[in-house]
């Protein structure tokens, strides 16, 4: 039973320090630019477009499928790079859990 009451607390602890990260997250901002830094997104670790950003040379109305490459592109990788670093601290909090039974996390 003493088991159970640890993987409980364990999980307990776990869970408050992935809400902890997970708000520490959400207030960090991520950058990527295309079309070498005419178009620039910006998101939040929690997954939400702050802002877009577009300078106005590259601005042409002949052309606008560029500029909505351009605009997807950054949109694209400023919310990668913010999912790709949520699950790098969650997989950090998460790696010590031992679950029976459970691919790679068992004992």
């Amino acid at each position: 039973m003493s088991n159970v009451m640890k993987l409980m607390k364990q999980a307990a602890a776990m869970q408050k320090e992935m809400e902890q990260v997970q708000s520490q997250l959400a207030a960090r901002t991520y950058d990527f630019t295309s079309g070498g830094g005419m178009v620039t997104a910006t998101a939040r670790g929690d997954g939400t477009l702050v802002r877009i950003k577009i300078d106005p040379k590259v601005i042409d109305p002949k052309d606008a499928a560029m500029l909505e490459d351009l605009v997807l592109a950054a949109a694209e990788g400023a919310l990668r790079e913010a999912r790709e670093t949520m699950n790098s601290e969650m997989a950090k909090i998460t790696s010590g859990l031992r679950i029976p039974g459970m691919p790679g996390l068992g004992m």
